[in-house]
């Protein structure tokens, strides 16, 4: 069994809710755990050849990594597990250009990134696409998650136009490791079992 996990954007492969989920499923499932590109088509296209490569059962994103998720989980019937799906990065990044680190080391050493106008402008188009190839097949194995605390992302109502199963659990955007165990780490078994 494979696990594939999307992080959000300022974070990595060796976030905290990677790291809480690779604990969980150690003795179950592998968790791969990629550093994703920063940009939009290059990080889809990067997550849809490691799909095809690693064959994973079920498909785990938070944040933008759930942004992209959707999308990738849709077109290839794959189960997914979306936390706090950002579905608007247009949003979110416009009010934070300039530079920036990742919250978590990358292995590739890199920990500086630019927001610009040109990351911006990628996104914006991927944004606009993002639904395009929306399968109703895939209406009950994509689930999302939504922290009660969650002060960034409120895409419910979105997530819910085009999907079935919503959940909720009492932290923010980001969960903690516990919140992962507790929350995340039921719903990926039953996704599992969906398989």
């Amino acid at each position: 069994m494979k696990i594939l996990f999307l992080h959000g954007f300022f974070a990595s492969g060796q976030c905290v809710p990677a790291e809480a989920l690779r604990e969980a499923f150690r003795d179950k499932a592998e968790v791969l755990t990629p550093d994703l590109p920063i940009h939009p088509e290059e990080a889809l296209k990067f997550i849809r050849k490691l799909i095809e490569r690693e064959k994973p059962q079920v498909l785990v994103g938070n944040s933008c990594g759930a942004f992209y998720a959707q999308m990738v989980a849709s077109e290839v019937a794959l189960p997914a597990l979306l936390g706090n799906p950002y579905f608007k990065m247009t949003e979110f990044l416009k009010t934070r250009i300039g530079a920036h680190q990742y919250k978590s080391p990358r292995k590739d050493g890199l920990q500086d990134f630019v927001i610009d106008a040109q990351l911006i402008t990628e996104f914006t188009q991927t944004e606009a696409r993002q639904f395009d190839n929306y399968n109703p097949t895939c209406k009950e194995n994509i689930w999302g998650i939504f922290g009660e605390q969650d002060t960034l992302a409120h895409f419910e109502p979105l997530f819910q136009h085009y999907y079935s199963h919503s959940y909720h659990f009492p932290g923010g955007h980001t969960p903690t490791a516990d919140e992962v165990h507790l929350y995340y780490v039921p719903l990926i078994e039953k996704l599992l079992k969906v398989v």
